[in-house]
């Protein structure tokens, strides 16, 4: 083997060594992005969970601001007609 034909081959060598490092250095950085990715989608799906609920707890909380106040009324009256029998 003359030193031309060994220096062809060594290039040829680091080529496909540089070639395979770019292809998996690539492939790492879609699969990355692909997990980034369905990591946002579970946070999304997250948020509007809690959203939901942070709505529901705030129509229940004033269905029973609304139930409470009902009750004091109704206790002020009944208070109202005890004093009056008294």
């Amino acid at each position: 083997m003359t030193w031309p034909n060994a220096a062809i081959i060594l290039g040829i060598i680091v080529l496909v060594i540089i070639l395979v490092g770019g292809a998996f250095s690539t492939f790492l950085d879609l699969r990355k992005a692909t997990l980034v990715a369905a990591q946002e989608d579970s946070l999304r799906q997250l948020v509007s969970r809690y959203e939901q609920l942070a709505e529901n707890t705030q129509d229940a909380q004033q269905r029973v601001a609304t139930d409470l106040a009902e009750l004091r009324t109704r206790t002020a009256a009944i208070e109202q007609i005890l004093r009056t029998v008294e």
